[in-house]
């Protein structure tokens, strides 16, 4: 039985992953994960470095085939119904590409295009966005010129042009000072209080307990434990009801 089919919810999963597996050559990188993410809630997947974390989101989102078993976006399956259940998320990778020579405005003009968005539906999405998110004073300044923030921001932009009902982040707070990782968390709790979905990973066990409404702890591409932060607290190993506890007894 696995873990998603284990909750006892009336909610409808925006996200469902059943028992992935990848393999490169001899070495496997995911082995049988399963978990979910109902709406309005986040997920963060632990584990060190080389657990398996990215490889894992990359089939979620199309960038990889696994070998086996299935994902489901707001109930299409990421395989075979790949154009449905990608529109219903957005991926932004730990190093988001932005292009160097484009404005704000016009990089979610063009993020729009590929979207194939109505005109004036992306345009006023684009507006809305970038002064929600303290950009649109930067809207004609290209993109080589912003700080590391605010490239985030506007990634963090682009991913949601689309109103997407998941977004799944790598390692989305890396290289941020800590006036800007405090900007993105609050981006990132007013989309969960809005009703979207995050899935994020992280080896940062603070990132997790300040977002996370539960998480998964991976390693060795499997996960090895899943719950409520409450939960892992409880069962810490010296009983200090520290989350990062926890987490490392279990890496």
């Amino acid at each position: 039985m696995t873990y998603s089919t284990m909750r006892n919810t009336k909610k409808r999963a925006v996200l469902e992953v059943d028992a992935l597996e990848k393999s490169y050559g001899t070495i496997q990188a995911v082995n049988r994960v399963s978990f979910d993410v109902l709406p309005g809630e986040c997920l963060a997947l632990l584990g060190a470095n080389g657990a398996g974390k990215t490889t894992t989101l990359q089939m979620l989102c199309g960038v990889l085939a696994p070998d086996a078993g299935t994902a489901r976006i707001d109930g299409y399956d990421v395989q075979k119904e790949s154009r449905r259940a990608k529109a219903a998320l957005a991926y932004l990778p730990d190093e988001p590409l932005l292009y160097d020579k484009l404005r704000p405005l016009e990089y979610l003009q063009f993020v729009s295009a590929l979207w194939r968005m109505d005109m004036g539906r992306a345009a006023d999405r684009s507006e809305r966005l970038l002064a929600e998110m303290g950009l649109w004073d930067k809207r004609d300044s290209y993109c080589e010129t912003l700080s590391r923030g605010m490239r985030q921001k506007l990634a963090v932009c682009g991913a949601l042009v689309h109103e997407p009902r998941l977004l799944v982040l790598d390692e989305p707070l890396t290289g941020l000072d800590v006036k800007a990782a405090h900007e993105v968390k609050e981006i990132l709790r007013g989309l969960l209080r809005s009703g979207r979905s995050i899935l994020l990973t992280t080896h940062i066990v603070d990132i997790a307990e300040q977002l996370a409404d539960r998480i998964a702890v991976i390693r060795a591409g499997s996960i090895v434990k899943s719950g409520t932060i409450e939960h892992f607290k409880s069962s810490t190993p010296e009983e200090d009801g520290k989350l990062e506890s926890a987490v490392i007894s279990l890496w």
